[in-house]
């Protein structure tokens, strides 16, 4: 029935046959380091996601600003020494801020920009007077940036002629709602009586209690910036390349461009030092596994010594020898990483239900790249293969004479 199957292949499952019990705990353990690996990966994958989602739930990905006014020249009167004296900034427009946004937009790494015009005012309703931050935007284009629509508590996203949308901080801290009014004031004196059409929660407690979102003509009439915007909001089709798509932006047009790599530095090291503790466990795991295997091939190999000893003297050569127990890795290894990947599937659903908030919405999505189980479960076989090297070696090397003595 088996006649048909290489020599090297019924030797190696024999061989597995015979030794079932070590063969089914190896398996087992295989199985387990790789459910231990991928259960880990994606629920790492998962976090990361979830905590990069949050941050940057409030903020863009890069944020264009002019370049920062530069320090003037002071003589001391004491010392007749001259002196640099920073400048203080103002408010400021982007220059040919349409030309540039034009010319970003055709980036291939630059999923949306946003024209913003942002700065500092007053909310007053009743006796409650908050400093908060005026941002002007262009709904539609914002929303590409920053999905604030989806981030609406209540009312609508409408910003036009006399509307603002605020945070839910905000409206708690002044008493307002849906429907009822404040007015704005800024540092010059501009004031404008606004609608609230909306509440949103961005999930940052400071962005909800400081930003009123307005129509971006309305914003940069009441900051002065009529006809001009203080900052751009570009969003990336990769979050990764938010540095060096920022490098290259300032370098080409000397502005100051911030990625949220940058603003959020120790945020960046916590997950690099979360990616690099993580591949770290998962090295020693897969060393662990292939140990076990190579464990377990070696007393395989001093097991069956003599019937090594009779197939060498039956013909059989040093190569064949040494791919029956190469073969033997593989197929540990392989199956065992099958194993693993259900494993680690069983986990995850049970993670799914019990890891939930208090209103029942999961803690955070977590989801299995199918590249990932392939990947385990190549690295397995791999793994599998490379610890039954040394068993492999020692067995091709037999005399079979003094194999079959014994």
């Amino acid at each position: 029935m088996k006649s048909w199957m290489p020599f090297e292949w019924i030797a190696a499952l024999r061989f597995l046959r015979e030794g079932r019990m070590q063969s089914v705990l190896i398996i087992v353990g295989v199985g387990v380091g790789v459910a231990v690996i991928v259960f880990m990966s994606a629920l790492l994958s998962g976090l990361q996601g979830n905590l990069i989602k949050r941050t940057l739930s409030s903020q863009a990905n890069i944020v264009v600003l002019p370049p920062e006014e530069l320090a003037r020249p002071q003589v001391s009167a004491e010392h007749s020494a001259l002196l640099i004296q920073k400048q203080a900034q103002r408010l400021r427009s982007i220059d040919q801020w349409q030309q540039l946004r034009d010319r970003l937009q055709t980036w291939p790494e630059i999923a949306a920009i946003s024209p913003v015009a942002s700065g500092p005012a007053f909310a007053v309703r009743g006796d409650a007077n908050k400093a908060i931050t005026l941002v002007g935007i262009e709904p539609e284009r914002y929303n590409r940036v920053i999905s604030l629509t989806d981030r609406l508590t209540a009312g609508e996203l409408r910003v036009g002629s006399g509307e603002a949308v605020i945070g839910i901080e905000l409206a708690k801290d002044i008493g307002a709602a849906v429907g009822d009014k404040l007015r704005v004031t800024t540092a010059d004196g501009s004031s404008e009586t606004l609608t609230i059409t909306g509440l949103f929660d961005l999930g940052n407690k400071a962005v909800n209690a400081r930003n009123i979102y307005v129509g971006l003509r309305t914003a940069q009439t009441l900051l002065g910036l009529v006809g001009g915007v203080s900052n751009l909001d570009i969003a990336l089709h990769d979050l990764d390349l938010a540095e060096t798509v920022a490098q290259r932006i300032a370098g080409e047009t000397g502005l100051t461009a911030d990625s949220w790599i940058r603003t959020n530095a120790q945020f960046v090291t916590a997950l690099t030092s979360q990616r690099v503790s993580s591949n770290v466990i998962r090295f020693f795991v897969g060393l662990s596994v292939a140990f076990g295997i190579a464990s377990v091939l070696v007393v395989s190999v001093i097991q069956r010594s003599k019937e090594i000893g009779i197939l060498r003297a039956m013909g059989a050569t040093q190569k064949q020898m040494l791919r029956v127990f190469l073969l033997q890795g593989g197929i540990v290894g392989f199956f065992g990483s099958l194993l693993g990947s259900g494993l680690a599937w069983f986990f995850l659903v049970l993670w799914r239900l019990m890891a939930r908030n208090a209103d029942g919405t999961p803690l955070f999505v977590i989801g299995v790249e199918p590249s990932l189980v392939v990947i385990s479960a190549a690295g397995a076989s791999l793994v599998g293969i490379l610890a039954a090297l040394l068993p492999a070696r020692r067995a091709a090397r037999l005399d079979p004479v003094v194999a079959i003595r014994g």
